[in-house]
């Protein structure tokens, strides 16, 4: 039954299309660890087991939404998961989503095709500090904390995206050849796979953290999506490891706790960026909840 089940899934993973995103497993840790990782400022029930729960179930999210059966949202959603950063070449990242596309016309370039991570994860900070403020005014309005739950499992599913180095490049699946042949083609589904494979645990992620407000929201993701793109090469000189992730090497279990850290402290970074900057935001007179 066991060899069954194994020939079951890898036909299932010819079937299906590749859809790049850590692993749902990947994601769950993470997300896990992000809540687990943040500071008692942040009220209670965003650190309670229902609100990991929920944070948890909803990451999931943005990549179902990429799958074949739902058309309209595949084509919405897919380039919200990457930035190819090499696409818009000496220019500075710019600041918005309309700044960004004003620019791709200048450049002839295809938005889809550079990607809209960025974007994704500072308007989902936005809508977080959105649903916090309400918090504050409406804080036993149960609608209110689900909707705040909701929108930081989406969040966390951008953010962590951000810190895989293989979403921020034109050579995401494979080293790019002059003559459009890859070079370590398949390499993204392990890296993707890496966390969920190796099992790490979120308690062990989350201790020891320095979660910290991340300051002005698009200078931040810019500058952690910069630093993440520095990686790219590290990733590919351990092509190798990445091919046995069932007796993975020392070097590939330090790289992906590495990431996996950093991915938990960004996230979480953002959480707490949304509850602070939420304390300023009026919301408006109109609004009665």
């Amino acid at each position: 039954m066991k060899r069954l089940q194994i020939v079951l899934v890898l036909i299932l993973s010819i079937l299906t299309p590749t859809t790049w995103a850590w692993w749902g497993g990947g994601h769950d840790i993470l997300s896990q660890a992000s809540i687990k990782a943040l500071p008692e400022e942040v009220p209670e029930f965003f650190r309670s087991d229902t609100a990991i729960k929920m944070i948890v179930h909803c990451a999931y999210d943005p990549d179902v939404s990429k799958e074949r059966d739902f058309p309209h949202a595949r084509i919405a959603e897919y380039p919200e998961h990457y930035f190819d950063i090499e696409l818009i070449k000496d220019n500075p990242v710019p600041a918005d989503r309309d700044a960004f596309l004003k620019l791709c016309a200048e450049m002839k370039l295809e938005p889809s095709k550079v990607g809209f991570l960025p974007y994704s994860v500072a308007e989902w900070t936005d809508r977080l500090t959105a649903a916090f403020a309400e918090y504050r005014k409406w804080p036993d309005n149960p609608i209110i904390q689900y909707k705040c739950y909701v929108y930081a499992g989406l969040l966390a599913h951008y953010a962590q995206d951000l810190c895989q180095p293989l979403h921020l490049t034109v050579h995401y699946d494979g080293i790019v050849q002059e003559d459009g042949s890859k070079l370590h083609k398949g390499i993204h589904e392990k890296v993707d796979a890496s966390i969920e494979v190796l099992k790490l645990d979120p308690t062990e992620l989350a201790k020891k953290q320095q979660v910290k407000v991340v300051g002005e929201l698009m200078p931040a993701i810019v500058k952690q999506m910069k630093s993440e793109h520095k990686l790219v090469d590290r990733v590919y000189e351990l092509v190798k490891d990445y091919q046995d992730l069932q007796n993975p090497s020392e070097a590939l279990q330090d790289f992906t706790k590495e990431r996996s850290r950093e991915s938990v402290r960004w996230t979480a970074s953002l959480f707490l960026t949304a509850w602070k900057s939420s304390e300023n935001v009026k919301l408006p007179d109109w609004l009665e909840r």
